[in-house]
């Protein structure tokens, strides 16, 4: 009996080692094929084989097998662990609070918006799939007594953006090239001055996986060619499994998640009982520093809603 349970839990030991070792080659590889990249969505999930793996080749008293998967385990906690570690660095500048948020084809609950506003001393949101009828909504909500400075480009089903603030906003731009609104303004902090917020919202993979992986490349031409303070509110619809979203960070600007080791922050979907899985709504900083990052619950919506405070650098 003893035989038998051993080499089922040898066998079980490999199936999960092996789905450990395609979560890290779908982390790091740069897919083209749209198959691929929508696995790599749920890369992490696979990679945690590994860790399961040594556990049962230890049971197992697979030593050599242990041994094996303790290289991959290694590796993978190598990976993820960072992202649950703060950073620990300190800006001397000023703070700003930030929210990014999804509406759902402007389904989602003005009311709630602007209580998450209200509630977290928010002084720039960001928006996607924002329609005309959802900008009355949050006005008749109150949104404009608490950041009364707006560039919004709404739009039917989901393809509407729009950026909020409470202090005025100069140079708004909408960027060419993308099938959805892409915005950029620049808010005059009364402390810090001039800094730049991006709202963000690449086409989805499942829709279009090429133009996917072309705006994220045209997003990232932007990034990189921006100086100063910036802040960027977005539905990438990208993990950072993905490495076109990783492509984003290796400039000057950070995931607001991953320097403040708030880990995955899981985001999508939201309307269901067993989600959200996956993380696809970001917010990154550059010339900052970001704390006290999380998520919050938008009835009506089928993201969660991402709040991060920020001290920009002096």
């Amino acid at each position: 009996m003893r035989i038998w349970v051993g080499r089922l839990l040898h066998g079980l030991g490999w199936c999960a080692l092996a789905a450990g070792i395609t979560g890290l080659l779908l982390h790091f590889g740069s897919w083209d094929r749209r198959l691929f990249v929508l696995l790599a969505s749920g890369a992490t999930y696979l990679m945690l084989g590994a860790v399961v793996a040594v556990a049962l080749f230890l049971m197992a008293r697979g030593w050599r097998s242990a041994a094996v998967a303790g290289v991959v385990a290694a590796a993978v906690l190598w990976t993820l662990v960072p992202i649950f570690v703060p950073d620990g660095k300190a800006a001397a500048g000023p703070e700003i609070s930030v929210m990014q948020s999804n509406l759902l084809f402007g389904e989602a609950d003005a009311d709630a918006v602007v209580r998450a506003v209200r509630d977290n001393r928010v002084e720039v949101l960001t928006v996607d799939e924002l329609t005309p009828q959802v900008v009355r909504r949050l006005a008749g909500a109150g949104i404009e007594e608490l950041l009364p400075h707006q560039f919004l480009q709404a739009g039917g089903g989901g393809g509407g953006t729009g950026i909020y603030s409470r202090y005025p906003l100069r140079d708004t731009e909408k960027y060419d090239g993308f099938v959805l609104n892409n915005l950029s303004a620049t808010v005059e902090h009364p402390q810090r001055g001039a800094v730049t917020v991006f709202a963000f919202h690449p086409i989805p993979p499942t829709v279009d996986f090429p133009g996917w992986s072309s705006e994220l490349g045209r997003i990232r031409e932007i990034l990189d060619a921006q100086r100063g303070p910036a802040i960027v509110g977005a539905d990438f619809n990208a993990t950072r499994d993905h490495s076109a979203f990783r492509d984003l960070l290796r400039g000057r600007f950070v995931a607001a998640a991953d320097e403040a080791g708030a880990g995955p922050l899981l985001t999508f979907p939201a309307d269901y009982r067993w989600g959200p899985v996956i993380g696809i709504d970001h917010i990154l900083v550059a010339d900052g520093t970001a704390a006290d990052v999380r998520s919050l619950t938008i009835p009506g919506s089928d993201h969660r809603a991402i709040v991060a405070r920020v001290q920009l650098n002096a």
